[in-house]
C-alpha cells in the first residue's frame, strides 16, 4: 500500500485543521492505519489509529477529546480532524500502515509510511 499525507499548515492556537491520508494499492487488504507526529528534537510519537475496516480506535492521551480519526472508504482516505490545537501539537504528521490488524503505538512496527505534512500552531 502507498500513503500520501496532506492538509498541514499554519494555524493559531485554538484553531482546527484536517489532515488527509490517501491510500492506494492493496486497499482491499486488512490494515491498521495510524497517525504519528514528530516534533523537532523529539522521537516520533503515536497520535491515533484504527482498523481500516472500522473499529478499535485508539488515541494518545495528549490528543484524546481533541482529535478524531475517521475514514472514507469510497475515497480510500483516512482523516485526522484536529480541534482545539495547541502550540505543543506543532510537528510533522505522518500516516502509517501495518498488516496485522492491531493498533500499536510503536512506529517501528509500521512498514508503510506517507511523506509527512507539517502542522504549525502559533500561540
Amino acid at each position: 500500500v502507498q500513503l500520501q499525507a496532506s492538509g498541514g499548515g499554519l494555524v493559531q492556537a485554538g484553531g482546527s485543521l484536517r489532515l488527509s491520508c490517501a491510500l492506494s494499492g492493496r486497499t482491499d487488504w486488512a490494515w491498521t492505519i495510524s497517525w504519528f507526529r514528530q516534533a523537532p528534537g523529539k522521537e516520533r510519537e503515536f497520535v491515533a489509529g484504527f482498523w481500516w475496516s472500522g473499529g478499535n480506535t485508539n488515541y494518545s492521551d495528549s490528543v484524546k477529546g481533541r482529535f478524531t480519526i475517521s475514514r472514507d472508504n469510497a475515497k480510500n482516505t483516512v482523516y485526522l480532524q484536529m480541534d482545539s490545537l495547541k502550540p505543543e501539537d506543532t510537528a510533522i504528521y505522518y500516516c502509517a500502515a501495518r498488516r496485522p490488524v492491531a493498533v500499536v503505538p510503536r512506529p517501528n512496527e509500521y512498514p508503510y509510511w506517507g511523506q509527512g505534512t507539517q502542522v504549525t500552531v502559533s500561540s
